[in-house]
């Protein structure tokens, strides 16, 4: 089957397929043209008139180009190309056409693939009965009959009759060589008409910029909620274990420390962990600007204190709710990377702290 898989494979299937789409696709516009054929034609005969069908196929290509200028048209065209022409991604481009040139070219492209596809299709319409009607007609003596009444009887002679499955067979190949010819010719146009333009390639760059902030940004709240928890869930932990004997009231107070820092802390992995999870983009906005602050704030700054390991004396004035919710968070973060900095490297003696 090797020899046959340029013409008959799984690439050459697909391409088919999508081309058999596109002569789908042209079908509504082909019936404005045989609407528009007839009324200037004099009512012509259209499926009685080969003439009349060309003429109603040249009538449907400007209004599929008209189409194709709609933005939504390119990624629906990438999609099927991706999926049935055997383009490797990366040279498609992503999302709707925004510029003049990127319609203009996605707008060849629908017009290429649809008239392709509206050929190939009638071929494939046409030829398949045909050709196996010419096969079978040795072996069938209703065929034949059907085919003294309609067709030339020459076929019907012992001769023709003999080298008829040969020829049927013959059509079926050249339908299926002009099939792969076609979409061998639209995978190689895919590129220069679907492919990403200077302004989609400066797009891409700008969301891959915006994602690596924003996944920087949550690396650095994993470091800094992880890594305020194990300082001071370890402080609180040794110095329980140093009382335990002789104060089981600190002991107490130091597991309930424990035990709040650790809920506090999962609850931030949650939220960043969620942020990490989401399908959309973090470029899209949903995780910047002012609404974009994920992780505690202000309002959370009395349990940080209560619970971290270290007296410390501070004063508070005005709502913290008030505060713009990045920098509540910032601030935040500043308080909680200052405590575990002295948690760290405050050595035995921790005196209290003023915030």
């Amino acid at each position: 089957m090797r020899p046959l898989a340029p013409l008959i494979g799984r690439r050459a299937r697909l391409r088919w397929l999508h081309l058999i789409i596109g002569g789908a696709l042209l079908m509504p516009y082909f019936l404005v043209g045989t609407v528009l054929v007839s009324m200037l034609g004099g009512g012509e005969q259209l499926f009685s008139s080969p003439r009349a069908q060309f003429a109603a196929f040249a009538c449907a290509l400007p209004m599929v180009a008209v189409s194709g200028f709609f933005p939504l048209v390119r990624p629906l065209s990438v999609a099927a190309a991706r999926a049935l022409c055997g383009v490797p991604p990366a040279l498609l481009a992503e999302g709707p056409a925004r510029t003049r040139q990127a319609r203009v070219r996605a707008a060849a492209w629908f017009t290429v693939h649809l008239a392709l596809g509206g050929i190939i299709s009638g071929i494939t319409l046409a030829l398949t009965p045909f050709a196996v009607a010419v096969a079978g007609l040795p072996f069938s003596a209703a065929l034949r009959d059907s085919w003294r009444a309609a067709g030339p009887e020459m076929l019907l002679e012992p001769w023709a009759l003999a080298l008829a499955p040969f020829a049927g067979l013959a059509m079926l190949a050249a339908m299926a060589l002009v099939a792969a010819a076609a979409g061998e010719l639209l995978a190689r146009w895919v590129p220069a008409l679907l492919g990403p333009a200077p302004e989609d390639r400066l797009a891409a760059a700008e969301r891959r910029a915006a994602d690596l902030a924003v996944r920087n940004r949550l690396a650095r709240e994993l470091h800094d909620s992880v890594g305020h928890a194990l300082s001071a869930v370890t402080l609180q932990a040794g110095a329980a274990r140093r009382v335990l004997d002789h104060d089981p009231e600190f002991v107490r107070r130091a597991l309930t420390a424990i035990e709040e820092t650790t809920r506090r802390t999962v609850g931030e992995l949650d939220s960043v962990v969620g942020l990490l999870r989401r399908d959309g983009e973090p470029g899209s906005g949903e995780t910047e600007g002012e609404g974009a602050a994920y992780g505690p704030g202000l309002d959370a700054l009395d349990g940080l204190l209560k619970h971290c390991g270290v007296p410390v004396a501070y004063e508070r004035e005005g709502d913290p709710g008030s505060v713009v919710p990045v920098v509540s968070r910032e601030a935040y973060r500043i308080v909680q990377e200052g405590l575990s900095n002295v948690l760290r490297h405050g050595g035995g003696g921790i005196s209290p702290y003023g915030c």
